[in-house]
């Protein structure tokens, strides 16, 4: 059993790496994105579609980041009235990670369901590039299901373990050393 947790640990944690990576990607296509916009605009030529294209890209980069984002601490967090409830914390930890995890997975519900309709009514953006929408809803769907499933982990980890797992939070890190 403690295999398998250990196991699962270390694929849940490569999940929320791996959507941090895909977020850095999607960080990197906007600035291409916007460079390539810069040299058409320069040289005459037409980019249809390159702001959507930079705002599905943001769009993937702030999906895809959360749970990364939420699994390293970055996340704000209440640190004060945490570590003031002292052996009352995680019962404060337990209703928010339930409450985030509970609205995470509602987001995701909705946002698979927006892609769904979105492919079956073949609905395209607006401008001239016309893209087919279900397509950047992908990202943001595949990013709230991540987020929804690093809630439901950290759910988890304070009920059965009594800690988040969350080991840093701003402050601690500047007053590390």
């Amino acid at each position: 059993m403690i295999a398998f947790g250990r196991g699962l640990r270390r694929l849940l944690d490569g999940l929320y790496l791996a959507g941090g990576m895909i977020a850095a990607l999607a960080l990197v296509s906007i600035l291409a994105i916007i460079v390539a916009q810069m040299v058409a605009r320069w040289t005459g030529l037409i980019f249809p579609g390159a702001a959507s294209y930079a705002g599905y890209a943001m769009a993937s980069a702030s999906f895809f980041a959360f749970a990364h984002a939420l699994n390293r601490g970055a996340h704000i967090r209440v640190s004060i009235l945490l570590n003031a409830l002292g052996r009352h914390r995680r019962w404060l930890e337990v209703w928010c990670f339930g409450i985030g995890a509970a609205l995470a997975w509602y987001l995701s519900y909705y946002a698979i369901k927006a892609v769904y309709w979105s492919h079956k009514l073949h609905d395209v953006s607006q401008g001239q590039d016309a893209t087919p929408l279900w397509i950047p809803q992908s990202a943001m769907a595949a990013g709230a299901v991540l987020l929804a499933i690093a809630m439901t982990d950290h759910l988890v980890r304070v009920l059965v373990l009594g800690s988040s797992g969350i080991v840093s939070d701003t402050v601690e890190q500047s007053h590390g050393e």
